[in-house]
């Protein structure tokens, strides 16, 4: 019976450990050049009007997202207005028209010089080139496989996690569960300071450090961030992964592994290396009593992003493409900072 209760425990433990990576950070960057070019393919987008229906909100990541109809009334989103533009114009070189209208623009569909753009064969020619060697980039030979894997891990998510962390949520309030998860953040500091420090980053590794004594000594052992609220010194999100991309490894191939949700041969290395700075490995190493922290700590973190994946599925067309451009998009960002 001990050993039923640690392997679930451990399974647990490693979906929601994944879990604000492999929800919250994709549902703030959800559409990427392929995904609105799958939905182009399938004539599903070849008339677009961005006028006063469109929304515009914060992503979180000092970006934008957008929310639009076409003329079907499909509701679609995406970060980039340039995506919505490059892509339409690759659907039909003579018969897609795109309308881009502002709020306070005539809302008609009646075209004008300024709004109504033909595409370009040549255009189109180079923005396919560019495409394929995106596409190299984000290159998922195991789709087949990590498309099982990835409905595994939307059930595992609806069936346990979610009602889980609802419950949790009813329980404890907001307040507390912002500060468990500060608590977890200062705890980890060692994975970042020393990634900054490898990625030759000096700044931001005295950030980090600034950080951590202060968060530490004064904002109860983390539980408070004053770093960031009184001295406005931002947490610096960096790991392994990140830094061998900056030393110019690529990210391999794309992996949806079970339970841990996605990854990339290059992150998977970066994630084993990063648990050798872990200091929960170390103050915690009897392995159950290591696991079930990790547990809590998975289930405080999803409590404060319930919703965010159920967007995603809504608004994506293929919610496996959508998932899998957001976190390469995210992740080359992070890199390119």
């Amino acid at each position: 019976m001990r050993y039923i209760y640690m392997i679930l425990i451990f399974t647990i433990l490693c979906f929601i450990k994944a879990s604000p990576l492999c929800f919250a950070q994709s549902s703030h960057i959800l559409f990427s050049e392929e995904n609105i070019t799958l939905n182009s393919d399938r004539g599903l987008v070849n008339h677009l009007k961005l006028g006063p229906d469109m929304e515009m909100k914060n992503d979180g990541f000092g970006g934008y997202l957008y929310y639009y109809s076409d003329r079907w009334g499909n509701k679609h989103i995406t970060n980039s207005i340039d995506h919505i533009t490059q892509n339409l114009q690759k659907v039909n070189t003579t018969e897609s028209v795109l309308y881009a209208k502002g709020p306070e623009q005539d809302t008609s569909e009646k075209s004008s010089p300024d709004s109504t753009r033909l595409a370009d064969p040549e255009e189109s020619s180079e923005e396919s080139m560019n495409t394929d060697e995106h596409q190299k980039i984000l290159s998922d030979p195991l789709e087949p496989i990590n498309r099982v894997f990835f409905h595994f891990n939307d059930k595992l998510y609806f069936w346990f996690l979610k009602p889980v962390a609802s419950g949790y949520k009813m329980v404890v309030p907001q307040p507390v569960r912002v500060g468990v998860r500060n608590f977890f953040h200062n705890v980890a500091f060692p994975v970042r300071f020393v990634n900054c420090l490898f990625q030759a980053k000096i700044d931001d590794a005295g950030v980090e450090l600034s950080r951590f004594v202060v968060n530490t000594c004064v904002g109860l052992a983390g539980f408070v961030d004053v770093a960031t609220k009184r001295l406005n010194y931002k947490r610096q999100e960096e790991d392994l992964g990140q830094t061998l991309g900056s030393y110019g490894v690529g990210p391999g191939i794309y992996i949806n592994w079970p339970i841990l949700g996605p990854s990339s041969l290059r992150d998977t290395f970066g994630s084993v290396g990063d648990a050798f700075l872990d200091p929960l490995n170390y103050i915690i190493p009897h392995t159950k009593y290591n696991i079930s922290v990790k547990a809590y700590n998975g289930i405080n973190e999803t409590s404060l992003i319930i919703g965010d994946y159920e967007d995603l599925k809504r608004a994506a067309f293929d919610p496996y493409i959508a998932t899998r451009n957001a976190y390469f998009q995210y992740r080359q960002n992070k890199i390119k900072e």
